[in-house]
């Protein structure tokens, strides 16, 4: 893919980052190791993305299951997003990259939350790209969460359709996902953005999260620009 003419088309790219443990188990390294090296390409990726005009960004960053693993994996993983975005909040503001988070952030460890809204508002004024990262996330709580808001609401049965419903999401506002990414060789989507990918297009590939560099991102661009999205015609 030549960058230089280049321009993405889509507008909205989400990413399932998997294979941080399988990446440092396979260099004889501990797990922790594996996720410092992802977070490292993530920075790479959101960079590369806004040179691509690419409006919106969605990182699949902790799921609701995640809870489930170690505590001691856990905590490491909060304290690398307290550190990065601590660390990037100032280049996030320079490349006009507003942050936004799909999922319950307030059950997030303190530290973790307080760093989390301290970027929010530091990037509320940014236009050029939203950064989504989905924390404490789970597709299918979304969508009961969403239930939940309308039925407060006193919407009727007769008035709710599509694009109401979509106003009770997290991603608000927003377009749905043009293209998914899922690294590291698993084919499923993982409670992740259920009703918001059900027109995505779906790409696949089994490089570990780690080794997916810039080239590895406009592979899957390019495989992208060359489908026929349909939407049910044809």
């Amino acid at each position: 893919m030549s960058e230089q003419n280049h321009e993405p088309p889509l507008i909205h790219l989400a990413i399932i980052m998997d294979g941080n443990g399988r990446w440092a188990k396979k260099r004889g390294l501990k797990r922790y190791e594996g996720h410092r090296q992802g977070t490292k390409v993530a920075k790479k990726i959101v960079e590369e993305c806004r040179k691509l005009n690419i409006k919106y960004l969605t990182l699949y960053t902790f799921s609701k299951e995640n809870w489930k693993r170690p505590k001691d994996e856990v905590r490491f993983l909060f304290d690398l997003l307290v550190n990065f975005l601590n660390k990037e909040y100032k280049s996030l503001v320079e490349q006009s990259i507003r942050l936004n988070i799909l999922g319950n952030y307030s059950q997030l460890p303190f530290a973790a939350r307080k760093a989390v809204e301290f970027t929010i508002e530091k990037t509320r004024h940014c236009k050029e790209m939203v950064l989504n990262l989905a924390l404490n996330y789970s597709g299918r709580e979304e969508i009961i969460e969403a239930c939940k808001g309308i039925i407060r609401q006193g919407i009727s049965p007769e008035d709710l359709d599509e694009d109401i419903f979509k106003d009770f999401l997290y991603t608000k506002g927003q377009p749905d996902p043009d293209l998914i990414i899922r690294t590291s060789g698993e084919l499923r989507l993982s409670n992740y953005l259920l009703f918001q990918s059900a027109y995505s297009e779906l790409y696949f590939t089994p490089v570990l999260w780690p080794d997916f560099n810039e080239q590895e991102l406009h592979k899957a661009l390019e495989d992208y620009s060359k489908r026929h999205r349909r939407f049910g015609g044809i």
